[in-house]
């Protein structure tokens, strides 16, 4: 563009020698040697002019080091120290550049796409054989990081710092008062022992206590909320009815939590009546977003950690895999909430089953302290010291962040982005533009709403990518 500009100009002061036809070598090599010197005059003014009156250059200047020099068309050269090696002139003498200049950005950009995207390395290194960039280590790696396609494959999501505890992680109330559910399988279950017997699949339906980490293991049939909500009725009938239940977004438990939608409306009682008595409340993490919801991931985890070891690819009958669930259920319920102390004079760890039984449920049988006089007092003063070593022991563990420590620049509306989708490679992720941010207490967005193609969904911003801003040029 620049050579025709200069064309234009050649033919305004030459009409009776006017240049046509398309470019040649030697008019783009001089519309080059011009935009370099218009960008070093830029960066470079004082130390250009020095040059030009003979003069040498401050003891702070930043090109002390390359010894520059003016070649015959005025351009900034290093003089450096490779005069008498046998590469070309433009190898022992490249042209100095600023690397925050904007002809700069643009020729890094330029190279980077003649190189099919090379890397920050190669990049600077092809550069340094015409060009010499102050600062063009930065200056590579910005122009990969803010090229769009380089983006999209590396595919790396936005990693806000870790939220806060919910109030719910933190109350000491009852045990399963707030709780989180979800389901892992399937494991194979045989109609019966012996031959003709005929395998059907089933699934372990797991509920967490958010505060005291105790949890419940049922055997579910199926995937169907009719067989959620069966299974949910035998946890209540045991546990007793939860105020609320964090889920994620499966297809059970949505259609669990609109029959009990159905079942509010049709209900004799009033609606105030029946939520203030019997009522659930569910809440559902966002889509695609296992971390929101680590307390029940960790559970099951921890569930088929046993289940792998003992059972393995074999197929058991109802019996046997409901009985092996309810032994794990008291294995992970006997687990230490806190770590153990090396002294003997301390007291038993605290476990998730102190506040369902009084004691660890894997532990020998102690025989109960006499009281002169057994009263309620005795017993409720026992269980609040089981609340106080909770709020003692175990909270105090849960104060630092393993993961995600620092905070990073947050997205905001009208942001380009992609959605990471666990089943397909980057190139293929959806393309969307930010229209709504859902920040925490903390002031820390970590939940989108993404415009894309196909409406508008929602999403932890762990599973978005955002796309570099483009500038305008």
């Amino acid at each position: 563009m620049f050579a025709y500009v200069r064309r234009f100009i050649y033919n305004c002061r030459h009409k009776n020698n006017k240049l046509s036809g398309p470019l040649i070598t030697e008019e783009c090599n001089k519309a080059l040697t011009s935009l370099i010197r218009f960008s070093q005059l830029e960066s470079f003014k004082d130390e250009i002019q020095l040059l030009s009156n003979g003069a040498s250059l401050c003891n702070k200047s930043n090109l002390l080091s390359l010894n520059p020099f003016l070649d015959h068309d005025g351009v900034l050269r290093v003089g450096g120290r490779m005069k008498n090696s046998p590469y070309n002139f433009n190898k022992k003498h490249p042209v100095i550049l600023c690397g925050k200049n904007t002809f700069t950005k643009l020729l890094m950009r330029f190279e980077h796409n003649r190189l099919y995207h090379a890397g920050p390395q190669l990049l600077l290194a092809s550069l340094r054989e015409h060009y010499w960039p102050i600062g063009g280590r930065v200056l590579a790696r910005a122009t990969v990081k803010k090229c769009v396609i380089c983006t999209r494959y590396r595919g790396k999501t936005i990693k806000p710092q870790m939220g806060n505890l919910p109030s719910v992680r933190t109350e000491g109330l009852f045990p399963f008062y707030s709780t989180g559910t979800d389901f892992a399988g399937p494991y194979q279950i045989s109609s019966k022992r012996g031959r003709g017997n005929r395998t059907t699949k089933c699934y372990l339906c797991l509920f967490v206590c958010l505060s005291t980490r105790a949890v419940h293991i049922e055997v579910v049939s199926d995937l169907t909320s009719h067989a959620f909500i069966l299974c949910l009725q035998r946890f209540i009938s045991r546990r007793g009815k939860p105020r609320v239940i964090y889920c994620d977004n499966g297809t059970n438990f949505v259609g669990a939590n609109n029959e009990f939608n159905k079942m509010l409306r049709s209900s004799r009682e009033s609606t105030l009546n029946f939520a203030s008595s019997e009522g659930i409340q569910f809440k559902f993490i966002p889509a695609y977003s296992p971390h929101c919801g680590g307390t029940w991931e960790a559970g099951v985890k921890s569930a088929k950690y046993h289940m792998k070891r003992v059972v393995g690819n074999a197929s058991l009958c109802f019996e046997d895999l409901a009985t092996l669930f309810i032994q794990i259920e008291a294995i992970l319920n006997s687990r230490p909430l806190s770590p153990l102390s090396s002294d003997p004079a301390d007291l038993n760890p605290l476990t998730p089953g102190h506040f369902l039984v009084g004691r660890p449920l894997m532990s020998v049988p102690f025989p109960a302290p006499e009281l002169a006089k057994p009263n309620y007092q005795a017993i409720e003063k026992i269980r609040k010291e089981f609340w106080r070593r909770w709020s003692k022991e175990f909270l105090a563990e849960l104060q630092q962040r393993s993961k995600w420590k620092l905070s990073t620049p947050e997205p905001c509306i009208g942001d380009m982005v992609i959605i990471k989708e666990e089943n397909s490679p980057p190139q293929r992720w959806r393309l969307g533009r930010i229209t709504k941010l859902h920040s925490g207490t903390d002031g820390i967005t970590r939940v989108v709403d993404v415009y894309t193609a196909k409406g508008t969904i929602r999403r932890a911003i762990h599973n978005i990518v955002r796309l570099p801003a483009q500038e305008g040029f």
